[in-house]
């Protein structure tokens, strides 16, 4: 049988767009499903990933990969049923054979009486024996799942995609996160609290937390100059207060 062409894979595709199953015959290359036999697509991948096609073969609720090689779109012709064997002539019935006549006594010159025939001891009858345990019946064999699970093919796992995160301190000492994947932006520059990037550059590496660190005593002591700041523009307001009390 032959393989599924490009032709075949495109039609595959348009029908599983369109919400239907289309049914393919296994070919002689399938590895754990007997050649001829029909199965459901699922599902289809990129022909780069080797095992693209997702099967669910007819009467099994696994769903196996195959390549284009193992599946075929052509419905294989049915296999003609082997003529009936003649019946079987009866044996010819034995013939009974004829008894061979019996040889002649010679003449005894006086025959001896006869020894008196002893009884004989009456025999017991047996003991009925007792009916054997009927054999349990073989517990019907079900293909255990690791079976199924050892035929099937390992799907290939699809690479994971990197990602970038991008930590920021402004000039007034204050830090945002934003995250990307790849040209992708997952996560917009967010703020985060100056102690949660010390601690981060801790646990991360000792040479990222030496590098943190000048950055995070700039902005502590920045904090600490405007509070003085600060505390002073307040107590020369608290003393014009008073005076505008008095």
């Amino acid at each position: 049988m032959s393989p599924l062409s490009s032709d075949e894979l495109r039609g595959i595709r348009e029908e599983l767009n369109a919400g239907t199953t289309p049914t393919v015959w296994f070919t002689g290359s399938a590895v754990g499903v007997q050649e001829g036999r029909s199965g459901k697509v699922v599902a289809l991948g990129e022909p780069a990933e080797g095992d693209f096609i997702q099967v669910r073969p007819a009467g099994s609720k696994d769903v196996l990969s195959f390549s284009a090689a193992e599946v075929t779109k052509v419905k294989p012709p049915r296999k003609k049923a082997a003529p009936p064997e003649p019946p079987a002539k009866p044996a010819a019935k034995p013939r009974p054979a004829t008894p061979a006549p019996a040889p002649a006594k010679p003449p005894a010159a006086q025959e001896k009486p006869a020894a008196a025939v002893k009884p004989a001891a009456a025999v017991k009858p047996a003991a009925p024996e007792k009916p054997k345990a009927a054999a349990a019946p073989a517990a019907a064999s079900a293909k255990p799942a690791a079976e199924s699970a050892a035929r099937r093919k390992p799907r290939q796992a699809k690479p994971i995609g990197g990602a970038t995160v991008t930590l920021t301190a402004d000039q007034d000492g204050q830090w945002s996160v934003e995250v990307s994947a790849g040209k992708k932006r997952v996560v917009r520059p967010t703020p985060v609290a100056a102690n949660a990037v010390a601690q981060a550059a801790k646990a991360l590496h000792d040479d990222v937390a030496a590098a943190v660190e000048p950055l995070i005593d700039a902005a502590r002591e920045q904090q600490r100059l405007r509070v003085e700041q600060l505390r002073s523009e307040l107590a020369a307001a608290q003393a014009a207060l008073d005076e505008l009390g008095n």
